[in-house]
């Protein structure tokens, strides 16, 4: 095969090129794999403000919000004030295989979409619980993913699971159009923490990471204007694993490493079937949630408290 070649209008190039060390896979790999899932991902991706993490050559893998000024007229964008860098954005709506194409040419490897759509700031679409065990305990991770699922069943809420790509697994909610993110956030908070008493040995909120132990955390903040990876969305990560859905049948019989930009193309997709539709959250459960700090504020005023006392101490 050549080094080079078009697709869609999108010329690609350097084909043969390793991604990055320890990827096992070439950028042909990546487009590839990307061509493969194109209309799953994009769907995914659709009217969300992107960010990428690219991995150029001879750098480090680095997270790319803001459009490049050498960006093709065709990609659509928005732009939106960031509070954090004190900037306005200009992000890419991945909207069609085009874009997607050319990202891929771009060695972006991961794609993190907002929770919420660029028509629509203050309106969530889904929730999402980001399950994050130790290293090497994905086992654990699947105990506490059930742990999640009970409690939403309690609450009378469905969820799908998919792996993240790295070391747990990400369980996705779909929400009713009218759901703030304010009260997205809410929920997310109050089912973590029902959760959390179900075994709190297991599981765990704490947002500071000295808190925790050995347990597995359980990250209720992804929410509001945040963003997580895709589903399908491969990583940079050694065997560039991709983060894929899972049936919840089927999820103590793999491994995160199981799906691969190698591999995961020509797998069936349990999500075609098991992703709920919108759902109407609890009026109980938001009440909870609502009640409850949010955890990056409340973890970052105890931070500073520990390290004052520690100074003064």
């Amino acid at each position: 095969m050549g080094t080079e070649e078009t697709r869609d209008g999108v010329k690609l190039t350097n084909l043969d090129q390793s991604l990055f060390e320890g990827a096992e896979a070439t950028k042909r790999d990546l487009v590839d794999y990307l061509d493969s899932v194109h209309e799953r991902i994009i769907r995914e991706l659709r009217g969300r403000p992107l960010s990428v993490v690219r991995a150029l050559r001879d750098q480090e893998p680095f997270m790319q919000k803001n459009l490049p000024k050498y960006t093709p007229s065709w990609v659509n964008s928005v732009r939106q004030w960031a509070a954090t860098s004190q900037r306005t954005v200009r992000y890419a709506l991945c909207d069609d295989r085009r874009t997607l194409l050319w990202f891929a040419n771009q060695r972006a490897v991961e794609y993190h979409p907002a929770l919420v759509r660029a028509a629509d700031w203050t309106h969530a679409t889904h929730l999402v619980l980001d399950i994050d065990p130790p290293a090497d305990a994905f086992d654990r991770a699947v105990r506490a993913a059930q742990l999640v699922r009970q409690a939403l069943t309690e609450a009378g809420l469905a969820g799908a699971v998919k792996t993240s790509g790295a070391k747990g697994v990400h369980i996705y909610v779909p929400v009713h159009e009218q759901t703030t993110v304010d009260d997205a956030a809410a929920a997310t908070r109050a089912l973590a923490a029902r959760a959390e008493r179900l075994d709190p040995s297991l599981v765990t909120t704490a947002y500071l990471r000295a808190d925790r132990g050995d347990r597995v955390f359980l990250d209720a903040t992804r929410a509001g204007n945040g963003t997580v990876v895709a589903t399908y969305s491969p990583r940079v990560r050694a065997g560039t694993p991709v983060s894929w859905p899972v049936s919840w049948a089927e999820l103590d019989r793999v491994h995160p490493s199981d799906f691969t930009v190698r591999t995961a193309g020509k797998l069936a997709d349990p999500w075609q079937t098991e992703l709920p539709a919108p759902q109407v959250l609890d009026a109980d459960l938001l009440a909870e949630g609502h009640a409850i700090p949010i955890p990056r504020v409340q973890g970052m005023h105890e931070g500073k408290r520990r390290a004052r006392a520690k100074r003064d101490g």
